[in-house]
């Protein structure tokens, strides 16, 4: 029997660059030991004419079909998934950035796990500037399903630009939705609540670029504001309790305000690494795949909700605060 097949789903906007996207492209499709069986290509509002030609260029010599999906203004990132979603011909859905770049091997150890029960996989990443032999810096999340729920309820528990998940599984929750800035975590918090399968690979598969804007982009008065929606989101949905979401407030708010001086360090040296600490204090080489739970989140399209319902139990009362 041939294997499940697979789509890969790419956005570009306006400030992306056309080199930069010709190597996320190429690396995402062509240099892979497992090509994607379909790319999902989304132009999210007018761009540059030489990043237009660039798109032209990559549709007409990729060596794999290209569904190509022009939104005529720019909507911002989750409006502009949920769009590329509807174009996905196949189920499993493997995410890629345009200015990354994926090393080859990424979905031949990815897409075999989503295969075989789970939901959403992610995977680490390491960090560039300029060029991929200029490492700055490495971002391991925790690969344990009982860690990842419970790092969730106060940081986002995977690498967006590294998952690969069932399109199902996103749909059933609805999807990306509209929250600038926080769209993946509350993508990711809804799909755990609804009992998911989720796992990470902690093995870099995506190599993560980062300009000179990288930290300043983590803060300031709009991602405040998104933070503090996600927030009330996530209390509101019952995946946070009323004291975990003053935490969040303080913790996460306050992170958002500090300069970025002190945000880079901190960062670097406490929230990234924070998955490695607790896999080798794990020790464990098979994560196993938890079992498919049966809440299902308000967000969930009535339609998909099994037949009984069990309610969502309550979040884990002390989530892990790196220290």
């Amino acid at each position: 029997m041939k294997p499940e097949a697979f789509t890969l789903l790419m956005t570009v906007y306006g400030g992306d660059r056309a080199e930069h996207t010709r190597g996320a492209f190429r690396s995402a499709v062509h240099e892979q030991t497992l090509r994607p069986d379909q790319v999902v290509l989304v132009q999210d509002g007018p761009v540059p004419p030489e990043l237009a030609a660039c798109l032209r260029d990559l549709v007409a010599s990729s060596p794999v079909e290209v569904s190509f999906v022009h939104l005529e203004r720019n909507r911002g990132l989750g409006p502009a998934l949920d769009a590329g979603l509807k174009a996905a011909r196949h189920d499993i859905v493997a995410r890629m950035d345009a200015d990354d770049v994926a090393m080859p091997h990424r979905f031949q150890t990815q897409v075999p796990l989503v295969r075989a029960g789970a939901d959403l996989v992610g995977a680490g990443l390491l960090e560039f500037t300029t060029d991929i032999s200029d490492i700055v810096g490495q971002r391991i999340p925790p690969s344990d399903p009982d860690d990842i729920s419970r790092y969730a309820r106060l940081h986002d528990p995977f690498n967006h630009p590294t998952v690969v998940y069932r399109r199902s599984a996103v749909v059933a929750v609805g999807g990306y939705g509209d929250l600038p800035l926080m769209e993946d975590y509350w993508l990711f918090a809804r799909l755990i609540a609804n009992g998911a399968r989720v796992v990470n690979v902690a093995e870099p598969l995506v190599y993560y670029r980062v300009g000179d804007g990288a930290y300043e982009r983590r803060g300031g008065r709009d991602l405040l504001r998104s933070e503090l929606r996600l927030q009330r989101e996530m209390l509101g949905e019952g995946f946070i309790t009323r004291p975990q979401y003053v935490r969040n407030v303080v913790v996460r708010g306050g992170y958002r305000l500090v300069p970025t001086i002190v945000r880079r360090p901190f960062y670097r040296m406490v929230v990234a690494p924070y998955g490695a600490r607790r896999n080798r204090s794990r020790d464990r080489a098979d994560i196993p795949v938890p079992p498919k739970g049966q809440y299902v989140a308000r967000h969930a399209k009535t339609e998909q909700a099994p037949a009984s319902m069990a309610p969502l139990s309550a979040p884990p009362s002390e989530p892990p605060v790196p220290s």
